[in-house]
């Protein structure tokens, strides 16, 4: 245990360049997105919330099926089935993470600079499959996209990995848009075939329901769990399993710091007490990292990544920088 807990950001940040930190991992959730203006999939307004299965390419039974639960969509079975559901509602998402609609926010660059400032990154265990995580300059070998990824395709059945550029296109050309977003969209959608099976499977890695987890995701926890000395929860419920034993699985001298909206993890261990060894920082996750980022003195290199940040997150930044605020004026090293 460290001979002296973190209690708030400023101490968090002296305990992350301190000797008795060495190795740190992140655990992210949906949100460290929410700055980038990110699709939520299960808040009011959002995904499964406006589903309108009538509208997909569907049997009646399957369209029931959604209907009485919107997680249908991203069913194995349901897939193996008929890809034209998870491809539909899926399409804006698909076509937007190739024109990079959405950028990484302060909370990904967190990481980025976690890396590059101190070495002591084991690994970003992201369950987001936005793919955000990859437009930073953090080693792919870093990240552990535990429910996969948006951006990298491949096909469910054989494995065979197809180009992202390449499946766009296909996604574009072949498949309907429910959302009348995109005057260029076909009437009627039409199967992707693999290029290596021809079975109509290909579809970004992210995980249906049913499926297990990428092998990577049990390897790299077994390997870096047992040295960790920081464990940083940002932006996740922690109700999703097996994700969530992470809390559970760091040694008992290990910090876990939660940067979330409210607690989480009580049901998993998680004790918020005076003087314990987690820490809850509760607001927005955006707000917190850029908070930590200048109590570590990394003002400067997050003006340096500006133009690359989406509006919420360098609205923040260029309000603290127009205040003044330099590495100079915070740092703890």
């Amino acid at each position: 245990m460290p001979s002296r807990l973190p209690t708030d950001v400023s101490s968090l940040a002296k305990f992350i360049v301190s000797p008795e930190c060495r190795s740190i991992a992140i655990l992210t959730g949906a949100g460290v997105s929410v700055a980038a203006g990110i699709p939520d999939f299960r808040s009011p307004g959002g995904m499964y919330d406006t589903l309108r299965p009538e509208l997909i390419t569907a049997t009646a039974a399957q369209r029931r099926a959604m209907a009485a639960d919107p997680t249908a969509v991203v069913l194995k079975d349901m897939f193996f089935a008929n890809a034209f559901p998870y491809l539909e509602v899926r399409r804006p998402f698909i076509l937007g993470t190739r024109e990079r609609r959405w950028r990484a926010t302060l909370s990904h660059r967190f990481a980025e600079l976690l890396h590059a400032k101190t070495g002591k990154l084991t690994r970003l265990y992201t369950q987001n499959i936005d793919g955000l995580d990859y437009q930073t300059a953090l080693p792919t070998e870093k990240i552990v996209a535990v429910h996969g990824s948006i951006g990298k395709v491949a096909c469910e059945g054989c494995g065979a990995p197809m180009e992202f550029d390449a499946f766009c296109a296909e996604v574009r050309a072949r498949i309907k848009d429910l959302y009348g977003v995109d005057s260029a969209a076909p009437a009627e959608s039409t199967p992707i075939p693999c290029p290596a099976c021809h079975r109509p499977l290909v579809k970004p890695t992210t995980v249906l329901f049913g499926s297990s987890l990428p092998a990577e995701f049990f390897e790299r926890s077994a390997e870096d769990l047992p040295s960790v000395d920081l464990l940083l929860v940002a932006g996740t419920s922690l109700v999703v399993s097996p994700a969530n034993s992470l809390v559970y699985r760091v040694p008992d001298s290990a910090v876990r710091a939660v940067i979330n909206a409210e607690p989480v993890g009580q049901e998993l261990g998680i004790r918020y007490s005076p003087g314990g060894r987690d820490l809850f920082l509760g607001g927005e996750c955006d707000d917190t990292f850029l908070a930590l980022m200048v109590q570590l003195g990394w003002a400067d290199d997050l003006a340096r990544l500006d133009a690359e940040l989406p509006a919420a997150s360098q609205k923040r930044l260029r309000a603290l920088l127009a205040a003044g605020v330099g590495d100079d004026d915070f740092t703890t090293v």
